[in-house]
């Protein structure tokens, strides 16, 4: 019905398109005032092309014409960005080829911190694409820039009242329909600005304000292996694998004040506000087949069969505020800013996996890429299934940052060419705290005390466990793991001081910008390790020093044609996790942390071409080449000389080298010059092909010595490509828009046998968006998301051998929106 509705709509909308068309015709045209898709183009492009340095940036009227729920899907669309998904959304933003952890976010400008515990990547699905007033992604840094990120660096700047003509507002409400779960879900925002009066007759003080709610209910259905196959036989066979039924409800909360003050024209000052919260509850029912021996798809044995609940809400908050101004006098100008950020997750006490186990004969699997199962015999019994153990967990991550910068900048003349000389310091303490606890429970009971129906549309998984009895059950404190609880906690702070120099001189058609900035990171981690049982503490302090030069051409070839080159150098802290002081030691097994990792550098090299071509209308090419050093990678010491005790040892390493290099192409043009109604036609495309190299080691304990292999960086899809067809008139806008991401390596599971690598495959997304002018200033809205029913794949070594398979279904929305400007 809900779908028959909304074609309904289209069809009445089309129908007013050609009664308003008709209108038109009779010389009765109605004039609506409606920044379109080709003016945002249009405003986004005026802002690339002035840029020393090579960007892209997209307005908040040209996020609004894609059905992008979160930033994170909004840069999807840029050329050189592609994201990664969780349950079907985007989540991670990578930046020509480089994984998430090694970009940056800012906001307002300044450094987010990351709300993750393990992980420096900020989830930009925790921001609401209705607070922005644009995104801005810098593929090559000037020195009074951050130097921390080696694919690119997010900017994310919200509204300003100076950033529209007098008063404006906008309210809409739209209603969501997920066809996997079939559940509704309501999203509501609104945003508002206004210059004021304070005395002195201009209008020099201005307000913004922006809010946005939506609470989505949705789902998922998968199969997965995580990587469990035996290779080593003729015919590969399988350990174990697993079925996973996801109930999920995501709400989004976004706020954000923004007050300027520009008392003249030569002073001014801003305060930049940001509040985002993102609260995830999910229900996982699973059912994992586990063999006695490893199986061939077809065969049939001894199977241990667990029936597993997790139960679960996080809740992500990201708080930014920002004070700052700018003073003009004679060629002098001085601009200065006090930033505090502050991320945090909270996990209350949950259901952090509840099991019940059952051992069962004849079970089996029948297929390598989608494996669905082969019930053994008494796997629908829920009296088989006795209650093993719960675990309870909670969890807590603080990371705030404070940041303060002061730049100045001299306006001069150099042999009678423009110049100007800028120089400036920045220093940024950041202080990130993880603390984790883990009770256990054994309560009696077996599954049809517990069970529940569960929807699962890929095979049949029999009973689930009902989440509100599994609570009832856990009656008092349970048993708490102090050494589970302990390995998890952690402190580390980062302090960061910057200084640089920097100048830029014009010779007629020549802009050259260069300069250096030097950064000291002091870096101190404390944490805990267990060493067969006993409970130590870990304690690791050290400080990096970094000179980094960087040099930007830009070259005015014809009046709308630019030629741009870049050499600059970056450098980023390796994750979180990557640098935890915790680990544990059993026996002769052992897992660690690596706080002694050193920063990832790079050289980055650019050249490109843009060509501007009228209204909305560019084409350009650009060509990059990064080398890396001390890339991080995880690797097994075991056995090797220091870890001779050891079987296995898992731990974090510094790579030798990595390079990465690529070709980013970029079109976009509105078809005007074409006869009515031809003119209303839009096309952009874009697309970028990125390669890669790096070099693991780990120990060979057969073979006595070390052993390396090549890999491609992980995260790094070869092809990455948006194809984009819109068309507008002052009412309506239709844009079709597909996304695709090429294979990538997701993780290396044993670092001398690449058989066993994590790849996920390629993926191609199909979004629609329809806007209609009912009036001047009211807007329907009809969004389809995910079309044409993408899921998502990862494999294990080759892609008939399943390591993840997910389906979440399309999405389709309706709204109005009332907007004055």
């Amino acid at each position: 019905m809900f779908k028959k509705t909304l074609l309904a709509t289209l069809v009445g909308l089309a129908a007013s398109q050609a009664a308003w068309a008709q209108q038109a015709g009779d010389g009765n045209e109605e004039t609506v005032k409606v920044i379109g898709q080709a003016a945002a183009m249009d405003k986004a492009l005026a802002s690339q092309r002035a840029a020393d340095n090579i960007e892209t940036t997209v307005n908040a009227d040209a996020i609004g014409q894609f059905p992008d729920s979160n930033v994170s899907e909004s840069l999807q669309r840029l050329p050189g960005v592609s994201i990664e998904r969780d349950q079907g959304e985007g989540r991670f933003v990578r930046v020509r080829g480089l994984a998430p952890d090694l970009n940056a976010v800012n906001v307002n400008g300044i450094q987010v911190p990351a709300p993750e515990s393990d992980r420096r990547a900020v989830a930009l699905d925790v921001i609401p694409s209705e607070l922005l007033e644009s995104l801005t992604v810098v593929k090559s840094l000037t020195p009074d820039m951050d130097a921390n990120s080696l694919g690119g660096t997010v900017e994310v700047n919200s509204l300003s009242a100076f950033d529209r003509d007098g008063l404006y507002y906008s309210v809409s409400g739209q209603a969501g329909y997920d066809e996997h779960s079939e559940e509704t879900s309501p999203e509501l925002s609104a945003a508002a600005s206004n210059r004021f009066d304070l005395g002195d007759g201009q209008d020099n003080f201005g307000v913004a304000a922006a809010i946005s709610w939506a609470e989505r209910d949705f789902g998922s259905d998968n199969v997965e292996t995580g990587g469990a196959w035996d290779f080593d036989g003729d015919t590969p066979r399988l350990e174990e694998f697993e079925q996973r039924d996801y109930t999920i409800t995501r709400e989004r909360l976004g706020m954000a004040l923004n007050l300027d003050y520009r008392p003249d024209d030569n002073t001014s000052y801003y305060l930049r506000t940001l509040h985002s919260r993102f609260r995830d509850q999910e229900v996982r029912q699973a059912t994992i087949y586990g063999f006695d021996s490893a199986q061939a798809a077809g065969e049939t044995g001894l199977t241990e069969v667990e029936k597993e609940l997790k139960n679960r809400e996080e809740t992500q908050k990201i708080t930014s505020l920002v004070f700052g101004g700018k003073k003009r006098w004679d060629r002098w100008i001085m601009e200065y800013n006090l930033g505090y950020s502050e991320a945090s997750e909270e996990e209350p006490r949950h259901t952090d996996g509840a099991v019940f186990v059952a051992e069962l004969p004849n079970g089996g699997f029948t297929d390598s890429r989608q494996p669905n199962a082969l019930h053994p015999d008494g796997f629908f019994d829920d009296g088989n299934y006795e209650l093993d153990e719960v675990e309870v967990a909670s969890g807590d991550t603080e990371d705030n940052q404070t940041d303060l910068k002061l730049d100045f900048t001299r306006e001069l003349l150099w042999n009678n060419n423009p110049a100007s000389i800028k120089f400036g310091t920045k220093m940024a303490r950041r202080d990130k705290e993880g603390d984790v606890n883990v009770w256990t429970y054994e309560p009696d009971g077996n599954l049809a005390d517990f069970r529940t129906d569960v929807d699962y549309e890929l095979g049949d998984i029999g009973s689930g466990i009902d989440p509100d009895a599994m609570d009832n059950a856990l009656s008092g404190p349970g048993e708490f793991d102090a050494e589970a609880s302990a390995i998890e906690d952690y402190k580390i702070s980062e302090d960061r001081d910057a200084a640089y120099v920097m100048g830029t001189v014009d010779f007629e058609k020549l802009r050259l910008l260069g300069g250096v900035r030097y950064q000291r990171t002091d870096f101190e981690a404390r944490g805990n390790g267990v060493e067969d049982g006993t409970l130590v503490t870990n304690h690791y302090d050290e400080s990096e020093d970094h000179w980094l030069p960087a040099l930007h051409l830009r070259y005015q070839l014809g009046r709308d044609t630019i030629a741009r080159a870049a050499f600059t150098q970056s450098v980023v802290r390796p994750t979180f996790e990557q640098l935890s002081p915790g680990f544990e030691i059993d026996g002769d097994e052992a897992s660690f942390g690596n706080p002694e990792l050193k920063s990832l550098e790079a050289n980055n090299f650019d050249l490109g071409i843009e060509h501007y071509m009228g209204r909305a209308g560019v084409i350009s090419a650009f060509a990059f080449y990064k080398d890396i050093d001390n890339f991080a990678y995880l690797t097994d010491l075991g056995g090797s000389p220091g870890y001779e005790a050891f079987s296995d040892a898992e731990t974090f390493d510094n790579g030798s080298d990595a390079s990465v290099y690529g070709l980013e192409l970029s079109y976009s043009k509105q078809f005007n010059e074409l006869p009515a109604p031809f003119n209303g036609l839009l096309v952009g495309a874009n697309a970028t092909f990125v390669d890669s190299e790096a070099t693991i080691e780990s120990y060979d304990d057969d073979a006595g010595a070390y052993s390396r292999r090549d890999i491609p960086l992980p995260s790094q899809s070869d092809v990455t490509g948006n194809l984009v067809f819109g068309y507008e008139t002052p009412r309506l806008s239709l844009r079709l828009a597909a996304n695709y991401t090429g294979e990538f390596l997701q993780e290396v599971s044993d670092p001398l046998d690449d058989r066993y690598d994590i790849y996920t495959g390629d993926h191609v997304q199909l979004d629609f968006t329809g806007h209609y002018f009912l009036t001047e200033q009211l807007q329907l809205t009809f969004e389809a998301i995910n079309i044409n029913d993408e899921p998502f794949y990862a494999y294990t070594g080759k892609e008939r051998f399943n390591a993840q398979y997910e389906e979440y279904g399309p999405t389709y929305k309706l709204g109005l929106s009332l907007k004055h400007f």
